[in-house]
């Protein structure tokens, strides 16, 4: 997790946020830091080691028989990598909402059938950041930069080989859809995976390891604690 203590460069390793703000009784500016990167890359993952609180954009995934949802090229599966599968407009007002008062409700989603399960109340309290990962995170870093709410957009990189089996055994181990279309969905994204992170990139995310985004992430909640701080004592 995080030690927004340390005020040293470089990545942080064994981090902790136990203690990395302390909270006022007047409202504090939050803030977002938008984690994208492609499927496999390890965001959910990070996102849970920096002990922040998640958002989990995948959420809005739209719903299985929605009719805009899109096809592959060529194939009658639905792209579910393309932001047009993805409700970008609701997931902005999560966050807008997350900033604003620290509270919002979500929807459950399970990716094995494709439907929304429920909803749910995600609270993050009067936390100055917290993470909103998710494929399409940076599909929404411009107007999350409009709106006020970005604190940084992360994208995780790595090697296509690695990301392709980190995700097989994920989705395999979860049962998120058939064998047959995992294994055509991992070997289309494999060989578009530099494409993916240079759009992303090209959205406004950095590109970036796991160790320098923790690093870019402990500078983020620092900053917010430091103007949490500041707030008090004005």
């Amino acid at each position: 997790m995080l030690d927004t203590n340390s005020t040293t460069g470089g990545s942080p390793t064994g981090v902790n946020a136990s203690h990395w703000c302390p909270v006022s009784s007047q409202p504090l500016p939050t803030r977002v830091v938008l984690l994208a990167g492609p499927s496999g890359s390890g965001k959910s993952s990070l996102a849970e080691r920096s002990g922040l609180p998640v958002l989990r954009l995948d959420d809005f995934y739209k719903e299985g028989d929605d009719p805009t949802l899109p096809q592959v090229i060529g194939s009658t599966d639905i792209d579910w990598d393309s932001p047009a599968s993805w409700d970008a407009a609701a997931a902005v007002r999560a966050i807008e909402e997350l900033c604003r008062t620290g509270r919002t409700t979500v929807p459950v989603y399970d990716i094995a059938t494709s439907s929304r399960t429920g909803w749910e109340t995600l609270t993050i309290e009067r936390t100055p950041l917290f993470i909103a990962e998710g494929v399409f995170a940076a599909d929404i870093v411009r107007h999350c930069q409009e709106l006020g709410l970005l604190a940084d957009a992360l994208c995780l990189r790595g090697r296509p080989s690695t990301t392709f089996r980190r995700r097989l055994l994920r989705d395999l181990r979860e049962g998120r859809k058939s064998v047959p279309f995992l294994l055509r969905r991992g070997w289309r994204l494999m060989r578009a995976e530099r494409a993916i992170v240079a759009r992303q990139c090209a959205l406004g995310a950095h590109p970036c390891g796991k160790e320098e985004a923790l690093g870019r992430l402990t500078a983020a909640a620092v900053g917010r604690c430091l103007k949490a701080r500041a707030t008090e004592v004005a």
